[in-house]
């Protein structure tokens, strides 16, 4: 099955007095660009959810955020009990040594120095850590159900195309001898005229008509541009679980090289209008390779 590398994921679950957050949304990019927007405490994790993701999601422009909520606006900060004890420690031995009669009141000049009181979420709770992993792991999960989904449109769409592909490339076939008919025809009367101002080696002629009824010959074209097609189709069956994007652009490159050549070959209109229609499809095709995992 095709995988979309445009997608959206998103988790929840609530921990102690917290509620965890991951959010994840992605675009078509040719390799994974994986941007994380995290609290100032998970920072040190921010290799591992890396990892985590990247395991997982493979390609794609992808962003994941982590978001932690305080269920209680009073559990947003927390104060640091040991660096208070050693500030205030600090201040009055030294209030001591320098004015031992004007104390005054340490407590509250503690209380205004840097980490005091700092955030909650500066503080890593390795129990939290394991949720926020199994949140993680959820949202990537609705991540790639998303991408399957558009996968299967976008794999019933190609299905689409490349069968109708292969419906215009029989419909050429009636075309084919009157052209080259009309291609003798051409040539017998422009022999006829130069009969008229002398002499005209048959033997030489013939070879010229062979020559460029050879040239316009579109057999090869069409028996590799059916192939390809059904190249497409093998791809689209198969069950190997590796991802098929990069394999299904290369094929339909393959089929604009056979289309194109098919084109200026044709000489006839009605094959021309086919080609025409074949190029509007194969273009929506790729437009479609550029977006699968």
């Amino acid at each position: 099955m095709l995988q979309s590398m445009t997608g959206y994921g998103r988790a929840e679950q609530e921990f102690e007095n917290r509620a965890i957050i991951v959010e994840l949304k992605s675009l078509n990019s040719k390799f994974l660009d994986l941007k994380v927007r995290i609290p100032q405490g998970y920072r040190e994790k921010d290799m591992e959810i890396r990892k985590i993701a990247s395991t997982s999601i493979m390609r794609g422009k992808v962003d994941l955020i982590l978001d932690i909520k305080y269920l209680d606006a009073s559990d947003e900060m927390v104060f640091n009990r040991d660096l208070f004890k050693r500030y205030y420690k600090e201040l009055l031995d030294t209030t001591k040594e320098l004015n031992p009669g004007n104390i005054g009141d340490i407590t509250q000049s503690v209380m205004r120095l840097p980490n005091i009181l700092m955030p909650s979420d500066d503080v890593v709770n390795e129990g939290e850590w394991e949720v926020v992993k199994d949140v993680l792991g959820k949202a990537i999960n609705k991540l790639n159900e998303f991408r399957k989904t558009e996968g299967q449109s976008m794999e019933d769409d190609f299905r689409i195309r490349v069968n109708s592909i292969l419906d215009l490339l029989h419909r050429v076939e009636p075309f084919e001898s009157p052209r080259i008919d009309k291609l003798r025809k051409r040539f017998r009367q422009n022999l006829e005229d130069l009969t008229q101002k002398g002499n005209i080696d048959e033997n030489r002629f013939e070879q010229e008509v062979i020559y460029y009824i050879e040239k316009m010959d579109i057999t090869e074209e069409k028996v590799r541009l059916e192939q390809h097609c059904q190249y497409f189709l093998e791809q689209l069956d198969a069950n190997n679980g590796e991802p098929k994007g990069r394999k299904l652009n290369f094929i339909s490159q393959e089929m604009g090289r056979e289309i194109n050549t098919l084109g200026a070959k044709a000489n006839s209109a009605d094959i021309q209008r086919l080609v025409v229609l074949m190029k509007d499809e194969l273009e929506k095709i790729k437009e479609q390779t550029a977006n699968v995992l």
